[in-house]
């Protein structure tokens, strides 16, 4: 067995103990190595459990082990979740992560899944797995397992439950796929269903010399995507549906977060951008969306998805936080303005066709984007899906990757 193929099976030992240990006796009959370690946030207590200490991992804090054993649970929650990422990042051993968690567990465990490498098999299983997931997960690759029943010793329930997850992570190892050296530079490109035509033509054109990496533009989809480039596991990005903002900036579902596009700048990596799907903002079922939208235009485009039309005010908006973001990259940006419409409700005839909306954000966007040697903008009389917005598309990625 090759030295990366250690399973960390990882939980808070005063209450999670005889969970984690059956897990590590079912992977022993598989022959598997792991290590248990101990996120309590008391020392001493479970050593005897721990194959890594509770102190041990404390002592990884910046500030020393009395940062996470200060007797306040919230402060030694966030102090811990700290002390494991850092001692997580020492280690050149690891083949899987799987973690047990109840709220405050969860909390602890996933910070340091998440700075993992993606590709690493990452297992968290929780009570908190059937909610809102989003923050645990981040940008990271992690699976989330519900644990139907609190995790709180072995029964009918959590016996399933527990070998599952123990089958789980013990098939992402003996089964593990050899990699395989790709030749061609993986490239980023952003994608909605309402930009679905344009982004899959434009892949399909490229796909010969580059790896092409489409991430859904889901708030998260964004923030993976960035993830790579920060990691510069990314050659060139293709930001074709910059939706994302219309969440954050107006309450939607699919938010992105103030640190969109920073990773372009960070990174100076070659940057083509549209407006796609600009002209939405995305809200859950009907009867989630906020009182004081009552009034505005709708699409259901299905039971569990409902899109709001952009204002033209909300376009100017966006188009200033949009280009005040990327007047800070350094690297090569073009930015190219799709003048018949930025998806494909916004077009003539469609649901969301709003010439004033799409009018305001490109004064805008012009007023504010800094043109420069490197910083390019270009408007075009096409839709966003049109074979020629497409062919724009390619030629200018083509030029900035020279």
């Amino acid at each position: 067995m090759t030295s990366n193929n250690m399973i960390y099976l990882v939980s808070t030992l005063d209450t999670k103990g005889e969970e984690i240990v059956y897990i590590k006796n079912l992977l022993a009959e598989k022959n598997l190595s792991c290590k248990i370690v101990d996120l309590s946030t008391q020392p001493h207590a479970f050593n005897h459990l721990a194959d890594v200490s509770a102190s041990l991992i404390a002592s990884f804090h910046p500030e020393g082990s009395g940062a996470v054993f200060c007797g306040d649970r919230g402060k030694a929650i966030v102090a811990m979740a700290k002390a494991f990422e850092l001692f997580l990042s020492k280690q050149n051993d690891i083949g899987a992560i799987l973690g047990l968690g109840g709220s405050g567990g969860t909390a602890l465990i996933t910070p340091a899944m998440q700075s993992l490498a993606i590709g690493i098999p990452k297992l968290m299983v929780s009570t908190m797995a059937s909610g809102d997931i989003s923050g645990y997960i981040g940008a990271s690759d992690i699976a989330m397992m519900y644990s139907v029943t609190d995790i709180a010793g072995i029964n009918v329930i959590s016996r399933k439950i527990l070998s599952n997850a123990a089958n789980f992570i013990a098939g992402s190892i003996l089964f593990k796929k050899q990699e395989v050296v790709e030749d061609k530079p993986a490239i980023g490109l952003t994608m909605f269903g309402v930009t679905t035509p344009c982004v899959q033509t434009v892949s399909a054109q490229l796909h010969d010399q580059y790896d092409c990496l489409i991430f859904h533009a889901t708030g998260s989809g964004g923030k993976a995507m960035e993830k790579l480039a920060d990691s510069h596991l990314l050659h060139g990005v293709l930001d074709i549906t910059t939706t994302e903002v219309c969440d954050y900036l107006f309450g939607g579902v699919l938010a992105c977060d103030d640190d969109r596009f920073d990773a372009i700048a960070r990174s100076q990596i070659p940057y083509i951008g549209s407006c796609g799907a600009l002209d939405m903002v995305n809200f859950a079922s009907p009867d989630t969306i906020p009182e004081k939208y009552q009034n505005r235009l709708f699409y259901p485009h299905n039971p569990q998805v409902t899109l709001m039309r952009t204002t033209p005010e909300e376009n100017q908006q966006m188009a200033n936080w949009i280009a005040n973001k990327l007047n800070q990259c350094q690297g090569y940006v073009t930015f190219i303005i799709p003048e018949e419409g930025f998806s494909a409700l916004d077009i003539k005839g469609g649901a969301f066709w709003s010439p004033d909306a799409n009018k305001a954000f490109i004064e805008e966007f012009e007023k504010t984007y800094m043109v420069t040697e490197k910083r390019r903008l270009i408007k075009v009389p096409y839709h966003i899906n049109s074979p020629q917005f497409c062919d724009l598309i390619i030629n200018e990625f083509k030029k900035i990757m020279k």
